[in-house]
């Protein structure tokens, strides 16, 4: 069998999510990355609800750079996120890094999230 990186990143991505749930209380910080952009958003799974989004083409000034997967968008967008969430009185979130290693974009997300005000 042939295993791409995007295959082994979603057989990863399918054994976190096993484990990884949100709730009402603690609902669950999904980040996704792409080529050229970075999505981040907060889902209550039990009510199968998105409370908060944000991504690069959505909200992020990056009409000047070519591409806005880099860490600063990751920074803003993880800023971004937390304001969202606090506005709406969530401060504890579950984070699911999506298959993806926790290092670089994705650690730069999680810092600036918690930096913002979030807990996890």
């Amino acid at each position: 069998m042939v295993t791409t990186r995007k295959l082994a990143r979603q057989r990863v991505h399918q054994r976190i999510r096993k484990r990884v749930t949100g709730t009402a209380e603690r609902p669950r910080l999904a980040v996704h990355f792409s080529g050229k952009h970075v999505y981040a958003q907060v889902i209550d799974d039990d009510a199968g609800r998105t409370l908060a989004a944000a991504s690069t083409p959505a909200d992020a000034s990056t009409e000047k750079n070519k591409s806005a997967a880099n860490r600063a968008a990751a920074e803003q967008i993880g800023k971004l996120i937390a304001e969202r969430l606090l506005a709406k009185k969530v401060d504890r979130v579950v984070f699911d890094r999506g298959g993806f290693l926790y290092h670089g974009k994705v650690k730069a997300l999680a810092d600036a999230a918690r930096a913002g005000g979030l807990k996890f």
